[in-house]
């Protein structure tokens, strides 16, 4: 990973997201969940095993200010689910969610999803496992294709979002 020209690129490319979701060339993601208003999907630049970033579809950039209650309720429903899904998935000691991005660069509204396997060393957990500045793993997309299907498969067995999103048990 080149951190710099992905700061670059952040800052003053197209949004990630909508330019993902859009299908430019240059973006592509691994689905794991998606429903009409919400689309979750494995991070291009991992720091953790099955790293997933969930995102409204629509462009939102202030997670408080942006999103009314219902709309934050569901986002976080979502979240939550596809996070119980990557813990069916991958052993897991912790899981990190955490929002990120700003207004000058990643802007568009996102949740980060990021398993911290066990036996890590205490002082490479935390901030020190998510930044990208200590490295980021080299996925295949062969790898990054099964871990996906692996976390769809467990996201459809958990029941809990239906095919449309809409909220079951």
């Amino acid at each position: 990973m080149d951190l710099e020209a992905y700061m670059e690129r952040s800052r003053s490319g197209p949004c990630f997201v909508c330019a993902f979701l859009g299908g430019h060339p240059d973006y592509p993601h691994e689905i794991v969940f998606e429903d009409e208003a919400h689309v979750a999907f494995l991070d291009r630049w991992p720091t953790l095993p099955g790293k997933v970033l969930v995102a409204p579809k629509a462009h939102i950039e202030h997670v408080v200010r942006d999103v009314d209650e219902d709309a934050y309720v569901r986002l976080m429903l979502v979240v939550r689910e596809v996070a119980l899904a990557v813990e069916d998935v991958l052993e897991v000691e912790r899981t990190y969610l955490y929002s990120l991005g700003s207004r000058q660069g990643n802007s568009h509204l996102h949740w980060h999803i990021a398993a911290l396997p066990p036996g890590v060393p205490y002082c490479e957990q935390q901030f020190h496992s998510l930044m990208t500045e200590n490295g980021v793993l080299a996925v295949s997309p062969d790898e990054a294709a099964g871990i996906a299907a692996r976390i769809r498969a467990a996201v459809g067995a958990r029941g809990v979002l239906g095919e449309h999103g809409e909220e079951h048990g």
